[in-house]
């Protein structure tokens, strides 16, 4: 299905699994080409051709790691081969790891910020100067709600969420009549390969949850994007937890998701391995 937007060239970060590989199906549905960017070469040739096939668009595939500042050249000559300018940037990639902070090797927490933090600005100051100039434009960055609130034993990926969504706002206020737009997309616990990745599937967030489809937060960050929201929380109780904590103390906030990455005793486990997210 065609939109007036569909020769805008779309962008999108971590587009092998999970949020954004429903993202890159659902761009690619509306007629967008698109660029998808993630570590493993053979999943995204696979991707690629599966998006071809099924939607008829155009589709690159970049296969860099975004934790290594040499990843902005390899895209950028890339996208120069390819003769593409991109339109639409989606700041998709991201990780957590568990763990008390102090327990945890300082690596792992400069990881987290290399590819939550450092990799969405690189992106975006390759991409804005241009969209700025042109006067047109969109950036959609996945931010979360734990963006809202502190998170013991999540605390280095919450405070990067926190980081996302603030200067999403920021820059999306500074680029007021500029003809660009910059969306954050804040979901809540989702049903991806994000909890194994991160040695989260045992917690309790994961095993008794109301964990949200990836298709759906994939629907309502296209959406949002689309018409230029600055930020949305996927999901009704998403919505009312955020909301919510507008009348908690800081501490009991805390302790609430510190609650929530505790570990759940086996026999009472709703969920078994996480296996890949399916195709849509």
């Amino acid at each position: 299905m065609s939109t007036p937007h569909a020769n805008q060239r779309v962008l999108i970060t971590g587009a092998s699994s999970g949020i954004g590989l429903h993202l890159a199906h659902r761009f690619a549905s509306h007629g967008h080409p698109v660029c998808l960017v993630a570590p493993d070469a053979a999943e995204l040739d696979s991707l690629a051709a599966d998006i071809r096939q099924r939607h008829g668009v155009e589709t690159l595939a970049v296969a860099v790691d975004l934790e290594q500042k040499e990843c902005i050249a390899a895209i950028e000559s890339a996208l120069a081969s390819a003769g593409w300018t991109v339109d639409i940037l989606v700041n998709n990639a991201g990780h957590g790891f568990k763990g008390n902070y102090a327990d945890v090797p300082l690596a792992t927490h400069l990881s987290i910020l290399r590819l939550n933090v450092e990799a969405v600005l690189r992106l975006t100051s390759l991409f804005l100067p241009r969209m700025v100039q042109e006067g047109r434009g969109r950036v959609l960055n996945t931010a979360s709600i734990a963006g809202f609130e502190p998170g013991p034993t999540m605390s280095v990926y919450h405070a990067s969420k926190a980081f996302v969504l603030s200067w999403s706002e920021a820059i999306a206020t500074e680029l007021e009549g500029s003809g660009v737009t910059v969306t954050a997309l804040c979901p809540g616990p989702t049903d991806t390969d994000f909890f194994p990745k991160g040695d989260i599937e045992g917690s309790f967030a994961f095993q008794k949850g109301n964990l949200m489809d990836p298709e759906e937060v994939a629907q309502i960050g296209y959406e949002a994007v689309m018409t230029g929201d600055r930020v949305v929380v996927a999901g009704a109780v998403n919505k009312a937890m955020v909301f919510s904590r507008r009348f908690m103390s800081e501490h009991m906030q805390s302790r609430m998701n510190e609650k929530m990455y505790e570990e759940v005793d086996s026999p009472k486990r709703a969920r078994g391995d996480k296996e890949s997210p399916p195709q849509p």
